[in-house]
């Protein structure tokens, strides 16, 4: 436990370090994931250039792949990978990466049902009796419909995009774990933490 608190601290001020001056220390990249692969121990994400807990904003390509800390001690938790990289429930958009073209995809889609202000805990995103998260997001091809929910913006969303894009795997709909990592050399992570599975960050 002390030794996870303490990787934890020193991701955390590690940024804060680097703006004060200490660049000798490494670089940090901080984007969402939308690839992870166990075997090879390698993380794709899209960066993130804000940085602003409250309002990221993942619009940087081509995408950033670094290999993992081969020490446990150095990793967080495993990532999840998504493609949704923005949920836009004013103009009816949902913007994804597209692995064919490496490039992004914004779909309009028809809006069945919506609910703002939805709590983590809310019965709607949250199973009681077993004390777990529901598993988003919801295919149901039969009524072309698609269930998500965006923790950060706290809303529940069903929708219908158009019926070409049901063919695509669910990640499509995801949104993948943002994560932060620190190098020093290019394409090599020396720590990695998941933000979105790390409880001090969790709202």
């Amino acid at each position: 436990m002390i030794n996870k608190l303490s990787r934890l601290i020193v991701l955390i001020i590690l940024p804060l370090a680097l703006v004060l001056g200490c660049g000798e220390l490494g670089k940090v990249d901080q984007g969402r994931v939308i690839e992870y692969d166990k075997e090879k121990n390698t993380v794709t994400m899209i960066q993130d250039k804000k940085a602003d807990p409250g309002k990221p904003d993942y619009n940087t390509l081509p995408p950033h792949t670094y290999s993992l800390p081969s020490d446990p001690m150095e990793m967080g938790p495993e990532p999840k990978a998504g493609y949704r990289m923005k949920l836009d429930t004013k103009n009816n958009q949902i913007v994804i990466f597209d692995p064919a073209t490496q490039g992004f995809l914004t779909i309009d889609y028809k809006l069945v049902d919506q609910k703002e202000n939805v709590d983590a805990k809310d019965p709607l995103v949250y199973d009681k009796a077993a004390d777990k998260s529901k598993k988003f997001p919801v295919i149901d091809k039969e009524k072309k419909t698609i269930t998500v929910y965006s923790k950060r913006q706290k809303i529940y969303t069903v929708f219908s995009p158009p019926d070409e894009y049901f063919a695509r795997p669910d990640k499509t709909w995801d949104a993948g774990d943002e994560v932060r990592l620190y190098y020093k050399e290019e394409g090599k992570a020396r720590r990695f933490m998941n933000i979105s599975k790390t409880d001090i960050f969790k709202k």
